[in-house]
């Protein structure tokens, strides 16, 4: 469990923003990501191999996969080890994990391109879980720089 607070507001329901991704993790996905487009994918799944637990990395190999069920995968296994962030952050499966906090965006990342991928693949009742869920954890949904 971590120490991280939960933010309490006295407006709406308590508040998680995640901790903090390892620096190394963060520099070699940008590398991974500043190589020619040919070669990005190999250099994203190498980074998401060294960090496994990097919810970004696999919100990024979700982005760039080969097809729409290799896309699936990558963003599932993401969105499931956000939950397990959010849980360890003290997140009880309610309240506001918002874009605007960057340490958020792995995950919510993931559960967006989760629910591209279930579209793309006719997997509607999956796609419109994912809808509702990015609603319920941030009412703003989308945001305008959802690609950064």
């Amino acid at each position: 469990m971590s120490d991280a607070p939960i933010n309490l507001s006295g407006s709406g329901p308590p508040e998680t923003v995640l901790d903090p991704e390892p620096i190394a993790a963060v520099t070699a996905l940008q590398a991974a990501l500043d190589k020619p487009t040919a070669q990005q994918r190999d250099a994203v799944a190498a980074v998401v191999a060294r960090f496994p637990r990097f919810l970004d990395g696999w919100a990024r190999l979700g982005q760039l996969a080969r097809d729409p069920v290799e896309a699936y995968g990558a963003f599932r296994v993401g969105y499931h080890r956000g939950l397990d962030r959010l849980r360890q952050n003290g997140w009880r499966g309610s309240g506001y994990v918002r874009w605007e906090h960057e340490q958020n965006r792995g995950f919510l990342r993931s559960l967006a391109g989760l629910q591209a991928a279930a579209e793309a693949i006719g997997e509607a009742d999956e796609q419109q879980r994912c809808s509702h869920f990015l609603h319920q954890l941030d009412p703003s949904w989308p945001p305008a720089d959802l690609q950064s």
